[in-house]
């Protein structure tokens, strides 16, 4: 950054867009737009002139498609790269392979960019300014199983429940976490990761393929099992609750909560009431505060509070205002996270709040 001003080059194909997008980011004196570009060959020939401080990419382009130019970037520059993302099945796998590549996060277009792109301006205005001031790491590569295999086995109680809050920077961090994790897992993990509605089920079913967890989008009643991961759906904040014949999650519509629909400090919130003891709070990278308060309960009930370090963070932000209000009970790094919480689910249960045995699903 210059001045504290972030410098943008906007990379999209549509004259449309690239007419927009910068009125849209003019609004804020503390963003420059320093040129646009309509493919990639053109994008890498600007970057290279005018230097910007975050790059934002549409994928569907001719010539060098956007997929390939961010490749280039990863590899040249390191820049920053945020994903404007149409809101379709084709757009939501291409942003979330996307995000594999290292791109710093997406913005999902409406259907109607021409009347309401304006309803994605904040978003995008802020996660620009985040980025420029962020410090491009490289999340390690997960483990990779030569087969993946599933036991058919009896439906098992699990002895914690793990919730999980993450952000920007969530998908490639988790799914490096979670592909740390044995197949005999013997806890519940619940996730909810600031992601729209339509891009959270395809996000569940890449992160079941790559690791020996069942991982799916949540729906309500659905069990809460050893060895499961569910994924809070885009636009739904996710409870849970216990019952006679097992603990179940609840999604719910409700107001957002910090900004968020899914917000991490509803679930959090919710395991702290019903599983106090035997919850495992885990914050994770990703900007504003979202979750903090939430971990702050899950200590207050006697659960434990972890955050992910500074250093392995792609934005140090829900984690940092967590530490600072002393509400995680230990800061570890993203490659030593897996083995911190299987070891707290390997202990003996303080309560028997989770143990009900569930008969089936």
């Amino acid at each position: 950054m210059r001045n504290n001003v972030a410098r943008v080059l906007v990379v999209d194909d549509s004259a449309l867009m690239r007419k927009l997008i910068p009125q849209i980011l003019e609004r804020d004196t503390s963003i420059q737009v320093v040129g646009t570009a309509m493919d990639g060959t053109f994008a890498m020939e600007k970057i290279a002139d005018l230097r910007p401080d975050v790059v934002t990419l549409d994928l569907d382009m001719p010539r060098m498609d956007g997929m390939e130019t961010l490749r280039k970037i990863m590899r040249q520059y390191k820049l920053p790269v945020i994903v404007v993302s149409s809101l379709t099945t084709e757009g939501a796998t291409a942003t979330l392979k996307a995000l594999g590549l290292g791109a710093f996060d997406f913005v999902a277009k409406p259907q109607d960019a021409t009347n309401n792109m304006s309803a994605v301006a904040e978003e995008l205005i802020d996660k620009i300014k985040v980025a420029a001031r962020c410090q491009m790491i490289s999340v390690p590569e997960p483990k990779v199983s030569s087969s993946k295999t599933r036991k058919t086995r009896r439906p098992v109680a699990p002895n914690r429940v793990v919730a999980i809050g993450i952000s920007t920077g969530g998908p490639q961090a988790l799914q490096y976490m979670l592909s740390h994790f044995p197949a005999e897992f013997p806890a519940t993990i619940l996730v909810v990761q600031h992601m729209p509605e339509g891009f959270t089920e395809m996000f569940a079913r890449r992160l079941d393929e790559t690791c020996a967890l069942e991982v799916k989008e949540a729906r309500s009643g659905d069990m809460l099992l050893a060895g499961r991961v569910l994924i809070c759906p885009g636009d739904r904040h996710m409870k849970v609750k216990r019952m006679p014949l097992g603990n179940v999650v609840v999604l719910a519509d409700g107001e957002r909560v910090n900004g968020h629909r899914p917000s991490v400090d509803v679930l959090f919130h919710s395991v702290a009431r019903e599983f106090g003891t035997d919850a495992v709070g885990l914050l994770m990278t990703g900007m504003g505060e979202d979750g903090a308060e939430g971990l702050g309960a899950i200590k207050a009930a006697g659960g434990m509070t972890i955050a992910q370090s500074e250093e392995s963070c792609v934005v140090f932000g829900m984690p940092r205002v967590a530490i600072e209000r002393g509400y995680a009970a230990r800061v570890v790094p993203l490659d030593a996270l897996a083995n911190a919480v299987l070891a707290q689910c390997q202990m003996p249960p303080r309560s028997r709040s989770v143990m009900a045995v569930a008969e089936a699903e």
